[in-house]
């Protein structure tokens, strides 16, 4: 398709440094196609990156935005052929866009390719056709990228919600693997932290603990609407011990798996090494910035612990959380806070960084289209 039409898109140029431009539409063929954003999600690692916390891997200048929803407004032949999908259709993009060739691709591995060359909301602007980030009105889709069909009777806010529920899901019950019956304990009660609350009574779960700051009251709250059967807030004048109160919930017996999701935090991680049992499991998925952090290796050998690190959501990850959302078992729609319009998003990262007075965020989405 050839057209002059432009598209506005939000570009960062380093921490802390935004902007807006606009490129040019992208022309299409037989083998990728072009989705107008519905809505972006926005998540913990967006305000490390923007604040340059964490690395921008790909470089400067970039179109975040890495949990992209839209709806297919152009599609080639081969690429509905192969992703199933029609002009029309609402889907989700994974973030990873793997080649699809090499031996990890072929055996299964993708998210360990090594020759992907894009990422999305991680892709510099000058590798062409620029629109690669969520925070854009249209992002072009590679013909190697993953995509998911949802359905469009779904809230965007809500279907948005299934790069953190694929998370959820991923972590909780396929690396964590939550059998039914389970003690499960979630350190950290943020949209990762709050959701698996859900992923794992969806898996058979019989306890669930959460585990948040005195700040996060209100997402302890909803942790408990989504199916945590206890929290427990862990600094300030009521803090209470994490180790402590899980030895005395179960008797002595521990939790079978732990999730430790807090970001920048090392007391965690020590939490999650003496409040799990002998023989239990513990997903590592909160980022440190880099920073070294003193791991007791005494515990993981004498308790027989299996630590896993959790890189990403899979297409598995993906596309169970999409059925969970369609479901609508849990109260998806009352973990969404906030919406603003693509030339709001740094406000928009200020309420998800709880820096924006009088406001609660838990999610917090971009739409190109308006604000809320």
């Amino acid at each position: 398709m050839t057209t002059t039409q432009k598209v506005r898109a939000a570009v960062q140029l380093g921490p802390g440094k935004l902007e807006f431009r606009s490129f040019d539409r992208p022309r299409t063929g037989a083998d990728d196609a072009l989705v107008r954003i519905e809505a972006n999600g926005l998540c913990g690692s967006d305000l490390e990156t923007f604040h340059g916390r964490v690395p921008m891997r790909g470089g400067y200048p970039v179109i975040p935005g890495h949990e992209p929803l839209g709806v297919v407004e152009e599609i080639g032949e081969k690429a509905a052929a192969r992703w199933g999908v029609q002009v029309g259709d609402r889907i989700a993009v994974e973030v990873l866009v793997p080649c699809r060739a090499c031996a990890r691709c072929l055996s299964g591995g993708y998210m360990s390719c090594r020759n992907r060359t894009v990422t999305h909301g991680y892709t510099p602007v000058s590798r062409e056709p620029s629109l690669f980030g969520g925070l854009a009105e249209y992002l072009y889709v590679h013909p190697d990228a993953v995509v998911h069909k949802v359905s469009s009777a779904l809230p965007a806010e809500v279907a948005v919600m299934y790069n953190p529920l694929g998370a959820a899901v991923r972590w909780t019950a396929h690396l964590g693997g939550v059998q039914l019956g389970d003690t499960v304990l979630i350190l950290g009660a943020g949209q990762r932290g709050i959701l698996a609350a859900a992923a794992a009574k969806a898996a058979g779960a019989a306890r669930v603990i959460v585990t948040g700051l005195a700040r996060d009251t209100h997402k302890l709250g909803l942790a408990r609407e989504f199916g945590a059967d206890h929290t427990l807030v862990v600094d300030g004048a009521d803090a209470q011990n994490t180790v402590d109160l899980v030895t005395e919930l179960t008797d002595g017996e521990l939790a079978d798996v732990t999730l430790e999701m807090t970001p920048m935090a090392a007391q965690p991680l020590d939490d999650a090494l003496r409040a799990t049992r002998h023989g239990g499991r513990i997903v590592v998925a909160g980022l440190k910035g880099g920073r070294p952090i003193p791991l007791d290796s005494d515990q993981v050998v004498n308790k027989a612990l299996t630590l896993v690190g959790a890189y990403g959501v899979d297409s598995r990850g993906y596309a169970e959380a999409i059925r969970l959302l369609e479901s609508g078992r849990f109260p998806f729609a009352r973990l969404h806070t906030h919406t603003f319009e693509l030339g709001e998003t740094e406000r928009a990262l200020a309420t998800l960084a709880g820096e924006i007075a009088g406001e609660e965020a838990v999610h917090v989405a971009v739409t190109p289209g308006g604000g809320g």
